[in-house]
């Protein structure tokens, strides 16, 4: 075999949105792109802000000396002052720059996280529905997820979370506003869950770390905020990207945060420079640093966002599907009409609509759509839908 069994093993089961997105393309060859509802990706089609545009352009007419050479690996001092100085105002906590470190992404980021943390069957304890590739990079470091169900209306369950705490349990992994669902973890939940770390971390003689896995923090609706992981719990670890919020995802710009009151801060930082390093990534991109320094209060126009959810939302809910109303991201987590997700999703190919089985995010029975596409799209799928849902018995 030309590569590991377990690797093989992965791809068999690995993506179903690269699937989805495969047979988007099929479809697309045979009925063309204006027939064909694809609400697969996660991938932002809004443009990044003004801002970013402008501090380009003063880059490439005025480039600083040595500007693309190798850095201090945990990032250039002025960009992780800023990150610190942005993440003391949000969070009422002060941050330095020694407790910052700028990474490829937020995947690079988690991926540098878990290294530093993990020995080899450590557990990660993820709350389903999640980002599939949350068990690949527990892998990637000698981990293993250990999935727990949310509640129905996609809150953490905190009982079934005590229930999964082994003394094998190195961290849990949390992402708010939530892939797939859209849901915002809310601040009652996160105290409660950090109280909760805290006296099991005691009672089991360890220490359990909250992970929050951020990139849509700043894509939030109707008034509603992101708590702070940092103000719920002192061993916690921000992980976060500008993919979303500056529309930047080909960029791979991201850094992780580490709580300043956390004991061993300083050891953890070493460890997660030292990881950065020897993963191969070496260093956040140095020209995406420079960029994002003096944009940290800037983010994209979520409008069209907020339109885009309340236009399909509104469609769903009047062709009867039952879908939780998202607080933020650009997806929606739908119950599936028919018991075996998978099936669904087939179904919902005949009319040329392509969604994402919840079976990829760790809970079956429900679906994802994405809604960062065209809105002429959602328009021109509201036929198509309405065939679906009066085949599946939903529209009367």
């Amino acid at each position: 075999m030309a590569i590991s069994k377990k690797i093989a093993g992965f791809l068999s089961s690995a993506s179903w949105i690269r699937k989805m997105f495969e047979e988007g393309e099929r479809l697309r060859a045979i009925y063309g792109a204006d027939k064909v509802y694809d609400f697969t990706l996660g991938n932002p089609d809004v443009e990044p802000p003004a801002a970013f545009k402008e501090e380009l352009k003063k880059l490439a007419l005025n480039p600083v000396p040595g500007m693309h050479r190798y850095m201090s690996n945990a990032g250039y001092l002025e960009t992780r002052r800023a990150v610190a100085d942005a993440l003391s105002a949000g969070h009422g906590i002060p941050f330095t720059p020694g407790h910052i470190v700028m990474t490829v992404g937020a995947g690079g980021g988690l991926n540098v996280v878990l290294k530093t943390l993990l020995d080899q069957g450590d557990e990660v304890i993820v709350l389903a529905p999640y980002f599939v590739e949350y068990k690949f990079y527990a892998d990637n470091h000698g981990g293993r997820v250990v999935e727990v169900r949310t509640g129905p209306d996609f809150q953490p369950d905190l009982a079934a979370l005590e229930a999964a705490i082994t003394a094998r349990t190195r961290a849990v992994l949390i992402n708010s506003p939530n892939n797939p669902t859209g849901v915002v973890y809310n601040a009652s939940c996160l105290a409660e869950m950090g109280a909760l770390l805290e006296r099991k971390g005691k009672e089991l003689g360890t220490t359990i770390y909250l992970i929050s896995d951020e990139p849509y923090a700043k894509i939030v609706y109707d008034g509603v905020e992101v708590p702070s992981v940092f103000q719920a719990y002192r061993n916690s670890i921000l992980v976060t990207s500008h993919s979303k919020d500056l529309a930047l995802p080909g960029e791979r710009i991201g850094y992780i945060a580490v709580h300043p009151q956390m004991p061993d801060a300083g050891l953890l930082v070493e460890g997660l420079v030292f990881c950065n390093r020897t993963l191969g990534f070496v260093n956040a991109p140095a020209l995406m640093q420079r960029l994002i320094t003096g944009l940290q209060q800037e983010k994209v126009d979520i409008g069209a966002y907020r339109e885009k959810r309340d236009l399909l939302y509104n469609t769903l809910i009047e062709l009867g599907f039952d879908v939780v109303k998202p607080q933020g991201a650009f997806y929606l987590f739908p119950r599936s009409p028919l018991p075996d997700d998978v099936e669904f999703v087939r179904t919902a190919q005949k009319y040329n609509v392509l969604v994402v089985p919840g079976s990829g995010f760790g809970l079956p029975g429900y679906f994802r759509v994405s809604y960062c596409i065209d809105r002429q799209i959602i328009l021109n799928a509201r036929p198509a839908l309405e065939a679906l849902a009066k085949e599946l018995g939903l529209k009367k």
